[in-house]
């Protein structure tokens, strides 16, 4: 497999190696890119949930970041955990400077519960991330926080992925994993129109990192010249099959099978 497309992934490190920094890492790989990283902190978790979260100053988060765009160059910018305004904003200037697209992930809650995102900090990505973005991929309560508007249906997640567009995100990936349903619908949104993406909800309690993964193969199939529909559709198809099959890892919300491209389908 030649690598090809390089990812700069700006986000939070995940000791049980499920979701975060070690997923997005894992899935640029599996997806034959090349993934570097600006770690912006350190999590205490395992599957059972976040026991401890510690933020990197942020003049390291930007020495790190600076020392990939100074040397290796980067494709595609992919964020996640950012923690707090200031590295929001930091994040959006150093965003604003690579000039290359921007997957941006506005993780907020861990799978468990924790929170991830300072409360303040929902402004600044509200205001200084989203309209940096090429693609937007938030969950049902994300789009919730950053739009302020209920997203309890299909049509729900279209009125706020609407919003998020008029907000300046150039394309949302509006996931509807929280919606309730026997289907899940994802919707791809632009300017121009939408792309359903729907299979039939899977009964498994292995969905650590699917936010992470799903948005960390957008930003590869970006780096790599996909055109954004089919970067999504090839990044949709390898979380489904990441989840089905799932290691079986840990107690609680265990991680996907990342490396599964590496392996062939069984």
């Amino acid at each position: 497999m030649t690598v090809r497309g390089r990812v700069l992934i700006i986000a939070g490190s995940d000791s049980g190696g499920g979701a975060g920094i070690q997923a997005d890492i894992k899935t640029v790989t599996a997806l034959g890119g090349y993934a570097a990283t600006a770690i912006t902190a350190v999590t205490v978790q395992n599957t059972l949930g976040v026991s401890g979260v510690h933020p990197v100053p942020l003049d390291v988060v930007e020495a790190q970041a600076r020392a990939v765009l100074d040397d290796i160059g980067a494709d595609t910018v992919k964020t996640g955990m950012l923690g707090d305004a200031a590295t929001v904003g930091l994040v959006a200037r150093l965003i604003a400077e690579a000039g290359v697209p921007a997957v941006v992930d506005p993780v907020m809650v861990a799978k468990g519960g924790a929170a991830l995102l300072a409360a303040d900090a929902v402004a600044a990505v509200r205001e200084q991330l989203v309209p940096c973005a090429a693609l937007l991929t938030p969950n049902a309560p994300e789009a919730e926080a950053l739009t302020g508007l209920a997203v309890a249906s299909t049509d729900d997640l279209r009125r706020a992925g609407e919003a998020l567009l008029a907000l300046g995100a150039r394309a949302v990936l509006m996931k509807g994993g929280h919606v309730p349903g026997e289907r899940v619908v994802d919707l791809l949104m632009t300017g121009a129109g939408e792309t359903a993406f729907e299979t039939d909800r899977l009964e498994t309690r292995h969905t650590h990192g699917t936010g992470c993964t799903l948005a960390s193969a957008c930003a590869a199939g970006l780096a790599q010249g996909l055109p954004l529909t089919d970067a999504v559709a090839r990044a949709w198809a390898y979380v489904q099959e990441a989840m089905l099959r799932a290691p079986g890892l840990g107690q609680g919300h265990g991680p996907l099978d990342h490396g599964w491209p590496l392996r062939g389908r069984a």
